[in-house]
């Protein structure tokens, strides 16, 4: 008899050191979260200093920890998800048109991604110190960076050179050079305008601001409207002229910042991200100005690209039915 008690006793005390581990609120089992690489863009422009924001709130609400890197912007960010050396990023809503079909930057379809959520419009910068430079027509002759080759700037450079009748190889000269580096070339007078695609305000031109005087390139609503027609991933857009410092407020166009994930990232790790994301936009605010451009109605209007089941759950949950595969 006394055995026996003594078994039983030592049983009783398993389960409970058992249920201790599994958390003190009733002994349910707490999952664990994923160690998530989140690829964003070169580490002046917005994706990599918002990034990293969005990062550290999942980080720090969730049990999901999220890391982000820095990279070669959207192209580069879908080739790192489809090998595996990042589970979220970045891209630009027409960049991740081109590689669902197959068409500009891609040869063939790259359909192994999901979308998480749109986040902000992208604006197409065009950055000049000079201020004669006014319209995309006085760029003609001009040494101008379009971004790094291949890049999805560069098709946005190309879109709209396009329509104002400019070739990209015969009716500029073109260089082919990143955010930071194109900051630096206008600096040292090497060229006269830049394309950059990026969140306004962009840390590479904000930098350029603080002792030079910026100023960027409107486009007019007669070519807006051409571009438009033949593009319609575009929206047009203002930029304020306090962004920059500049003497007036600016015309352009925009593109989606959106994030994506693998398709096999879980659902608990996709959920987390959105939710600690969409129910913290005062505390992300507080961190970056682009937080204050999170609303449900754009997140969840992405349509090109499916979304992954774990952010699907959370827009049903607000009241929004999203496309998934």
């Amino acid at each position: 008899m006394r055995k026996k008690l003594c078994l039983l006793l030592c049983a009783l005390l398993t389960a409970g050191i058992l249920a201790g581990c599994g958390g003190g609120d009733g002994g349910s089992a707490v999952s664990t979260g994923g160690n998530l690489k989140f690829s964003t863009g070169n580490d002046q422009g917005t994706y990599f200093a918002f990034g990293s924001v969005l990062a550290g709130q999942v980080s720090s609400t969730t049990n999901t920890t999220v890391t982000a890197i820095s990279s070669g912007g959207s192209q580069a960010n879908i080739g790192a998800l489809s090998k595996g050396d990042a589970q979220l990023g970045f891209v630009q809503s027409d960049v991740m048109a081109y590689a669902y079909n197959g068409t500009n930057l891609f040869t063939e379809p790259v359909t192994d991604f999901s979308t998480i959520a749109a986040l902000y419009m992208e604006q197409v910068q065009i950055v000049t110190l000079n201020p004669e430079i006014r319209s995309v027509a006085d760029l003609a002759g001009k040494t101008v960076s379009v971004g790094e080759a291949g890049s999805g700037v560069y098709f946005n450079a190309l879109d709209i050179l396009s329509a104002y009748g400019i070739d990209v190889t015969s009716g500029l000269n073109p260089v082919y050079e990143s955010f930071g580096t194109s900051a630096e070339s206008l600096q040292d007078g090497k060229i006269d305008a830049a394309f950059i695609v990026a969140g306004a305000p962009t840390t590479a031109v904000t930098s350029l601001s603080a002792s030079r005087s910026v100023y960027l390139v409107s486009l007019d609503d007669e070519h807006i409207d051409t571009l438009l027609s033949a593009s319609p991933y575009y929206t047009k857009t203002v930029i304020p002229a306090d962004t920059y410092n500049m003497p007036e407020d600016v015309t352009t166009v925009a593109v989606g910042a959106v994030v994506i994930a693998r398709d096999d990232l879980s659902e608990d790790d996709a959920y987390n991200f959105v939710s600690s994301v969409f129910d913290n936009i005062e505390t992300i605010t507080a961190s970056h100005a682009k937080g204050a451009e999170l609303n449900l109605d754009f997140a969840s209007s992405v349509t090109s690209v499916p979304y992954h089941p774990g952010a699907a759950k959370y827009f049903s949950e607000k009241g929004y039915t999203v496309p998934t595969k």
